[in-house]
């Protein structure tokens, strides 16, 4: 069976190739190599192996079904995209060359700026990427809407003398290609661990009990937080073992009304019918 290899890149994108020497073991983890890709060859660094790199290869949709087939299809000769390989370890010459791009990339990026400005285009550029070989310099931006960049783009082929793309990506795609630093002090989810960001809505917020007040419970994006929608599951499941805000219970001081419930301290304030407040212990309150 062949094994996969993921291979991240710069902004957090990752790809699956293949190792092409049976008779050698792969690359170890933060590994730098020099892979195949479409116009040419990229430089990255092996993030995963094994089992992992293939589950990860095969809930990944961004490949295109590039996964090397298994045997039932090859049996039925399925014409099936075959999976690129990684070319080799790269040296510390190659390493230098990827090392001079990522500096180089930022005044690209300041140099695009300025055309799209002349260009008077209604979009963002948030990032610029070259390809190792420097056949293909790929341009990352945000919009509100369809821009016609036709225009810009033969301007650019003309200036950096290479093959152009520009690419149109969303705010949460943004953040994980940019990285930083959540409300929480710690990573972005999304440019960390989080495989991808999905819609968060304002009802994930009310239901956790938190402000419905977009700006406190947004990112750096300037979308909903991510972890509204991951930690979902946990407030449901916890809120099931408490009794439901506003619902009158009977204990042994009488009738009380569940003010608020605390699923992290486990304790519930409870409100008589005289108005006198008091919190009790959920294993108590179940007592």
């Amino acid at each position: 069976m062949t094994s996969v290899i993921e291979v991240r890149f710069k902004g957090n994108r990752r790809e699956y190739f293949t190792w092409p020497s049976p008779d050698s073991s792969p690359p170890r983890i933060d590994t730098p190599v020099i892979v195949e890709v479409e116009r040419g060859q990229d430089f990255g660094v092996v993030s995963a192996l094994g089992e992992v790199a293939e589950k990860k290869c095969a809930r990944c949709g961004a490949c295109g079904g590039t996964q090397p087939p298994t045997a039932p299809q090859a049996e039925k000769g399925n014409d099936l995209p075959a999976i690129r390989n990684i070319v080799r370890l790269a040296t510390s010459d190659d390493r230098k060359v990827a090392s001079d791009l990522r500096i180089n990339e930022e005044e690209v990026r300041r140099t695009v700026r300025d055309r799209v400005r002349q260009h008077t285009l209604p979009m963002k550029v948030s990032d610029a990427e070259w390809q190792w070989d420097r056949r293909k310099l790929t341009i990352y931006f945000t919009a509100e809407q369809r821009v016609d960049f036709r225009a810009l783009v033969r301007d650019l082929a003309g200036l950096f003398r290479t093959r152009i793309e520009l690419r149109q990506i969303g705010a949460r795609d943004e953040a994980k290609r940019l990285d930083g630093i959540g409300r929480c002090g710690r990573q972005l989810c999304i440019a960390s661990w989080l495989p991808e960001g999905r819609p968060v809505s304002l009802s994930l917020a009310k239901a956790q009990g938190l402000s419905l007040n977009p700006i406190q419970i947004s990112g750096p994006c300037g979308r909903l937080l991510c972890c509204l929608h991951y930690e979902h599951d946990f407030y449901v499941q916890q809120r099931k073992r408490f009794p439901k805000e506003g619902k009158t219970v009977k204990t042994s001081a009488g009738n009380e009304r569940v003010i608020a419930v605390d699923i992290f301290r486990e304790r519930v304030t409870l409100r008589a019918e005289d108005g006198a407040t008091r919190v009790v212990a959920l294993d108590q309150l179940h007592a």
